[in-house]
């Protein structure tokens, strides 16, 4: 790492089951950083490994060269930036890197109105779930200027591997698809799953069979893993799964296309989220498939 990334400050907004373990990352790599969370117990923790605690958002990113955000949705996001005076406490210059998962659109809206004062925006949500926030493993896919990514080349590799993947808003369709790509193979790998076990056989052993086959993944390896030991405390919780998916069809149908697969699963998503599993990880789907079927 050179001289000149280390003296960049930082400043980290949202530290809940993503945005804590990547401050962290960020505060053990040697970097200058404040961090703030509505719910102040989430960042208490922080202060141990180096960083200031500020009392609001704003006063979180005056000083800082970066700000990283991780927050629920597009609508939090807009509301910290422009209704809770961060966009104005940031000097020129600086960069704000939303990690969040929010429409594309409103990733745009959000760019063209902090370019208009000065401020440089990429959208770079990530892909990876807590394990891979812990690990410093997160695909990051960074919509933006190509050349603001490479300059941030050396933090976002605290954090994990970062891919630009196009101008303003391309990272959060791309954070869409590998949503969709998540909630279909889960729903895929539950089915199989309530198929195996009502058929007589093992689910841990059938997964276990079938890893290294043309059916791996790592959905396959940690959510299937998730489903035998019956673990669904939330790496990622089923609303935000739902909240994802729900964006996804309101971009498809922007652009007048057809996607069955992610509709069906929408609707399963939809079904567990109403029957109390929201704040259950996303692998608990196998739980509303369990519901439906007599035999469980």
């Amino acid at each position: 790492m050179t001289s000149e990334s280390r003296k960049k400050s930082i400043a980290f907004i949202g530290l809940g089951l993503m945005g804590g373990p990547m401050a962290r990352r960020l505060a053990r790599a040697g970097y200058p950083i404040t961090v703030w969370n509505r719910d102040t117990a989430k960042a208490a923790p922080l202060e141990a490994e180096g960083a200031v605690v500020a009392a609001s958002p704003a006063e979180a990113v005056r000083d800082a060269d970066i700000v990283f955000t991780m927050l629920t949705d597009g609508n939090i996001v807009g509301a910290v930036l422009f209704d809770g005076g961060v966009a104005e406490a940031m000097k020129k210059g600086t960069v704000l890197v939303d990690t969040s998962s929010i429409a594309p659109s409103i990733a745009r809206e959000h760019s063209a109105k902090l370019a208009a004062i000065g401020i440089k925006h990429l959208d770079a949500p990530v892909s990876g779930g807590v394990v891979g926030a812990d690990a410093g493993t997160l695909a990051i896919m960074a919509g933006g200027d190509a050349d603001v990514v490479s300059g941030l080349s050396e933090i976002f590799a605290v954090l994990g591997r970062v891919t630009h993947v196009g101008p303003s808003g391309a990272g959060q369709v791309c954070k869409l698809a590998n949503q969709q790509i998540v909630a279909v193979t889960i729903g895929a790998v539950a089915e199989a799953m309530i198929l195996v076990q009502a058929g007589g056989a093992s689910r841990e052993a059938f997964r276990n069979a079938i890893r290294g086959g043309f059916a791996e993944s790592r959905i396959l390896e940690l959510h299937g893993a998730r489903m035998v030991e019956r673990n669904f405390e939330p790496g990622g919780s089923s609303n935000n799964q739902l909240k994802d998916l729900k964006t996804v069809m309101a971009l498809a149908e922007e652009l007048s296309l057809q996607l069955p697969l992610t509709q069906a699963v929408t609707g399963e998503f939809s079904d567990f989220v109403f029957e109390g599993g929201g704040e259950k990880d996303h692998s608990g789907l196998l739980l509303h498939f369990e519901n439906i079927n007599p035999k469980f």
